[in-house]
C-alpha cells in the first residue's frame, strides 16, 4: 500500500493530532496521505458523512479515526469503491477497529506499507421501502437495520415473512435485522447471538417482544425478510439504518432486508482470533 486517505471524527479527542502523526509518518516513508474533511453530516449533503467523490481513484487503504460509528460511516459512503479499511480507534469499545493505542500506530502503518497484513470481507446488507406499492426509500447497513418506535411508549404490530413465506407476528418494541458484524452491537445488547464476524448469514432479534418463546432466528445470507408495519398511526416508528439513518415509517409501509452485493473490506494486522478479541473486549482485559 502506497496511498492512504483518513477518515476523521474530530468530535474524538486526540483525532487530529493522530491525523498529523500519520500523515508526517506516511510523507517521511514515501507513501501518499490525504486527510479527509470535517466528518460532519451537514457538510456533506447528498451522502452520510464522506464524499466518495473527495477519495482519489488511486487510494490503496482508508484509516479511519475514532470509533466503531466512523468506520461503518466511512464504509456506507464509500461503498462500492472496495478500497480496505484500517480503524484506529479513538471511541470507546471498538469492536471493528483494529488499533487502540497511539504506540501502536507507527508500527500498523510500517506493516501497510511493505504489505504485512490481511483482507477480511464484511457482508452488508440493503433495505428498501415501499409504500402504497411504490418504493420511495433504499440504502444499505453494515451493522443492522432496526425497526424501531420512538417517542411515544406504545406496542409496534408487524408481520414477517421469509422468502414470501409467512414466518411470525410481533407485538414488540421492534426488530433487528444484523449482519454477522452487527451481532456484537444491538443485536448482542437485546439477546441476540453472537456471529462469526466473517460467516454468511443474518439474524433477526425482535426487541422487548410481548409474546412469549419470541427469540431470535439465525437464516442464511440468501433469504430476503419483508416487515410489513401494522398498528395505528398515531404510534411512531421508523427504519433505522446503522443507528443513523432514520426513516419514518407507517402503517401498510414494507420493509424488505436482504444480503447485498456490495461488502466491506476491513484490513487485519493482529493475529488475534475473534474469540479473543471478544473476550477483551467485553471483560475490558
Amino acid at each position: 500500500m502506497k496511498h492512504f486517505y483518513v477518515v476523521m471524527n474530530p468530535d474524538k479527542e486526540g483525532a487530529k493530532e493522530t491525523a498529523d502523526v500519520i500523515s508526517r509518518y506516511l510523507l517521511a516513508h514515501g507513501a501518499s496521505c490525504v486527510i479527509g474533511g470535517s466528518n460532519k453530516k451537514e457538510d456533506y449533503p447528498g451522502s452520510h458523512y464522506t464524499d466518495s467523490a473527495m477519495v482519489p481513484k488511486e487510494i490503496d487503504c482508508i484509516i479511519t479515526l475514532g470509533g466503531d460509528g466512523t468506520l461503518i460511516q466511512a464504509a456506507r459512503d464509500l461503498a462500492g469503491r472496495n478500497i480496505p479499511i484500517l480503524g484506529i480507534n479513538r471511541g470507546t469499545l471498538g469492536y471493528l477497529t483494529q488499533i487502540s493505542h497511539t504506540e501502536e500506530i507507527e508500527e500498523a502503518l510500517a506493516s501497510l506499507l511493505v504489505g504485512e497484513y490481511t483482507l477480511e470481507e464484511r457482508m452488508m446488507l440493503n433495505g428498501s421501502i415501499t409504500r402504497a406499492g411504490e418504493a420511495i426509500f433504499h440504502d444499505i447497513a453494515l451493522n443492522e437495520i432496526v425497526i424501531i418506535r420512538n417517542q411515544k411508549l406504545k406496542v409496534l404490530k408487524f408481520k414477517v415473512y421469509v422468502n414470501g413465506e409467512y414466518f411470525n407476528e410481533y407485538r414488540a418494541d421492534g426488530l433487528i435485522a444484523a449482519t454477522p458484524t452487527g451481532s456484537t452491537a444491538y443485536n448482542l445488547s437485546a439477546g441476540g447471538p453472537i456471529l462469526v464476524p466473517d460467516s454468511r448469514m443474518l439474524v433477526l432479534t425482535p426487541i422487548c417482544s410481548h409474546v412469549l418463546g419470541a427469540r431470535s432466528i439465525v437464516l442464511s445470507s440468501d433469504d430476503c425478510i419483508r416487515v410489513e408495519m401494522m398498528g395505528q398511526e398515531d404510534v411512531f416508528q421508523e427504519a433505522v439504518f446503522d443507528g443513523d439513518t432514520q426513516i419514518r415509517l407507517w402503517p401498510g409501509d414494507t420493509v424488505e432486508i436482504g444480503r447485498s452485493e456490495v461488502k466491506t473490506i476491513l484490513v487485519k494486522l493482529k493475529h488475534i482470533s475473534f474469540l479473543d478479541n471478544l473476550r477483551n473486549k467485553m471483560t475490558g482485559i
